[in-house]
């Protein structure tokens, strides 16, 4: 039996490395923006904006001295984002400079784990109308988001960074930068797992009938009965003295008389 092409095998698992990729271009046009009213720890005041939100664009600010940040996923430490489903994330912030501080906003992004340059999704930016943190104190601030509904199933790098202004200079601090599981949304089996699925009882099936040639192979070399070549035979010539005159030594030279 002819070897199985290597090529079919080589497609099937360029198509699993390539899977990630697929619903990069969905996701990114499937940001949905969601208005809540959060809470905190030291001030019950804080209110989230929506429209009102200062636009600093897409640049980047350094960090003030003095300011640290923390952050938790409530009730969820496995990390599990549903798609399209909100998620909640607390980011905690902690002012030990000498002036107050007002956080503006807390944004986020979905990132390739294998590369993080590759960006999935821009997560809709979440600003507070009163954030302020006086010196010496600290105060806690939710961020609600949710990840494209198309987003396919997976690991990939969340990035949060929370804006903030110190004597109306912009700073930003970065949260939380590590690794989420996006799960599909209520499906027994989802697309990639059945992706999974097919491809490995693909290669099974590639693997058994490459079996099944190599076993047909062997059983065919093993059926040929291997030709076995019979020399003369020697004796010994203590042997021949001793046996001399003996009817085994009379047979034997019977037998050569009528093969002659």
């Amino acid at each position: 039996m002819a070897s199985i092409p290597k090529f079919w095998v080589f497609a099937l698992a360029l198509l699993l490395l390539a899977s990630p990729l697929l619903q990069v271009a969905r996701c990114q046009s499937d940001s949905d923006s969601d208005d809540a009213v959060g809470t905190t720890e030291e001030s019950s005041d804080i209110g989230i904006v929506g429209d009102d939100v200062q636009d600093f664009g897409d640049g980047t600010f350094a960090s003030a001295p003095g300011i640290d940040t923390v952050s938790v996923f409530p009730k969820n430490s496995a990390r599990l984002i549903t798609a399209g489903e909100e998620t909640e994330l607390l980011v905690g912030v902690k002012n030990d400079g000498d002036v107050s501080m007002n956080v503006i906003a807390i944004k986020a992004s979905v990132h390739l784990p294998f590369d993080h340059r590759m960006l999935v999704q821009n997560l809709t930016a979440q600003g507070f109308n009163n954030g302020s943190v006086p010196a010496s104190s600290q105060a806690t601030f939710p961020y609600l988001f949710a990840v494209s509904k198309f987003l396919q199933p997976g690991t990939f790098d969340l990035v949060g960074t929370i804006i903030y202004e110190i004597d109306d200079q912009p700073f930003q601090s970065t949260f939380f930068n590590g690794t989420v599981e996006v799960v599909e949304s209520g499906a027994f089996l989802s697309m990639e797992s059945v992706f999974l699925v097919t491809l490995g009882a693909a290669l099974l099936v590639l693997l058994g009938l490459w079996i099944h040639g190599q076993i047909q192979h062997l059983s065919k070399k093993t059926k040929r009965a291997p030709k076995v070549e019979v020399g003369t035979r020697t004796t010994d010539a203590s042997t021949d003295e001793w046996l001399e005159g003996t009817a085994y030594t009379q047979s034997l030279s019977s037998k050569s008389k009528k093969k002659k």
